[in-house]
């Protein structure tokens, strides 16, 4: 009969088990269509969604300020920013006394009895005994502290407290890299607004004109090296204008991706004087260079990871030292065979784990190899910067001197063009000639466009290779565009920037 009961028994067992591993398999789910279509229409929906809306002609410290308030890359670094510290906090709860509270009801279908037999004589007693009843609750609260936990805690707070600090130098790169980009598409999109009309029209005034040029040519009657010069010169006009079109043309497109505008959104840039921007600037290349090393935030991150490293090592060596700890507990217990049903307990332990003793060299090896790979990287990072004070000084210098050569040359464009439509009015040179010196100047516009776009970007990476952020005061990016861009444009005419 108990053989039976034994197997039965082992049976049962074993079909729960089966039914248990086969609820435990889990196998991958894709999303459906329909559940697919809704994330995405979802997060097209939120992507722009509580933002102010764009009401009149974007600025360059408007475009700025939207940027810092929008632009999705800078957010995520703030949220980056923001789980670092939450992790912070977290680390640093570690650090506080354990409190646990236990509590549990048991209880059985039948007694829990025992038979006794005595050590001597080894009789078995006649009655069955208990000590326990059927059912009881049993609870305590137990407050415990364990020293090696609270200083490993400690070290781990402080490598949390310094990867915040690395998240908010990740976060100022990132916002520097935009203020630049912004600068430079802000004024390629402005030129798009102000000459991709004139390319249209251009366009067909030209094409009539090749038209016209190879009829001439194609009935005798203008002189085959004069007819085809005109046309190369046209087409060679015609190639350029299609270049610096293929360049403004995506300008607006990128402008509004960095203000987490969408894409395919109308809006209208203010188009102010361009004037030539002069940096503020009295320091020499070394002074540079030494502000810049203290301020960029790449160096600066490779300094707070040296330091964690540091406290890696120290977490090694106290891993390996004995471990005690101190409790005290007050306990409950329902079991009416108890004589004391409530009780505190206390005491202390001491703990120590040999195996990390053994495993300590290969700890130690790992982090002084880091270290040696940090300083390097260190090293490497300080001449990168050092390389791109210089070159952005140089750059900066060299397209200053480019924009304004470009600038001298489109005021001599228009001069000729203005010389010679006046020759067609009074019928003396030809409207082909005429034609051909309107895309020259179309040109002339477009490239020192151009050239001042790339000025700017240039003006605003020296500050960001010196470790400049783009404003001198604390912001909060809940505050309202408007307010943003006035900050900005406050910080940067302050540093040399002459747009209004």
């Amino acid at each position: 009969m108990d053989a039976k009961r034994l197997k039965k028994t082992t049976g049962l067992a074993t079909a729960g088990a089966a039914l248990l591993l086969a609820g435990c398999q889990i196998t991958p789910t894709p999303y459906s269509e329909h559940a697919l279509a809704e994330y995405a229409s979802d997060k097209r929906q939120r992507v722009t969604a509580n933002q102010e809306q764009i009401t009149g002609k974007i600025t360059l410290y408007d475009a700025m300020a939207r940027a810092l308030k929008y632009n999705l890359d800078y957010r995520v670094e703030i949220m980056n920013r923001l789980l670092a510290n939450k992790n912070l906090r977290l680390k640093s709860a570690d650090m506080l006394p354990k409190l646990v509270a236990n509590g549990g009801v048991a209880d059985r279908n039948n007694t829990n009895a025992s038979f006794t037999r005595t050590l001597v004589a080894g009789v078995r007693s006649v009655d069955p005994t208990t000590s326990t009843d059927n059912g009881s609750f049993a609870g305590d609260v137990t407050f415990s502290w364990h020293v090696l936990d609270f200083g490993l805690s400690y070290v781990r707070a402080q490598q949390a407290a310094d990867e915040a600090l690395i998240a908010e130098e990740r976060k100022r790169k990132i916002i520097n890299k935009i203020i630049e980009d912004v600068r430079t598409a802000y004024w390629r999109a402005v030129s798009a607004d102000r000459l991709l009309d004139g390319f249209h029209k251009l366009r067909h005034r030209a094409e009539k004109a090749l038209k016209q040029s190879r009829h001439l040519y194609n009935g005798g009657h203008t002189s085959p090296v004069s007819a085809l010069s005109y046309q190369r010169e046209l087409v060679d006009i015609k190639r350029q204008v299609h270049r610096l079109e293929r360049e403004l043309r995506t300008a607006k497109m990128q402008l509004a991706a960095l203000m987490n505008v969408n894409p395919g959104s109308s809006f209208a840039l203010h188009i102010s004087k361009r004037r030539l921007t002069d940096l503020a600037i009295d320091a020499t290349g070394e002074q540079m260079v030494d502000i810049a090393l203290q301020n960029r935030p790449e160096l600066r991150e490779v300094g707070y990871q040296e330091r964690i490293n540091k406290k890696e090592a120290k977490a090694a060596i106290l891993e390996i030292l004995p471990g005690a700890s101190v409790y005290a507990g007050a306990n409950l217990d329902t079991n009416d065979f108890l004589f004391n049903s409530n009780w505190v307990s206390y005491g202390a332990k001491v703990g120590w784990n040999l195996m990390k003793v053994f495993t300590y060299p290969a700890r130690k090896s790992a982090v002084e190899a880091k270290d040696d790979l940090l300083d390097q990287k260190a090293l490497a990072t300080t001449m990168a910067i050092m390389t791109q004070v210089y070159v952005s000084r140089a750059r900066y210098k060299y397209l200053r001197r480019s924009a304004a050569t470009a600038a001298e040359y489109y005021q001599i464009q228009r001069k000729l063009e203005a010389q010679v439509a006046a020759s067609v009015r009074a019928r003396v040179a030809s409207e082909q000639t005429l034609i051909r010196e309107q895309m020259n100047t179309l040109v002339a516009a477009v490239e020192y466009d151009i050239a001042y776009a790339d000025l700017q970007n240039a003006f605003a990476a020296i500050y960001a290779a010196v470790g400049s952020d783009p404003y001198d005061q604390n912001i909060d990016t809940s505050m309202s565009v408007s307010q943003l861009s006035g900050i900005l444009k406050e910080t940067w005419q302050q540093r040399g920037d002459v747009h209004l």
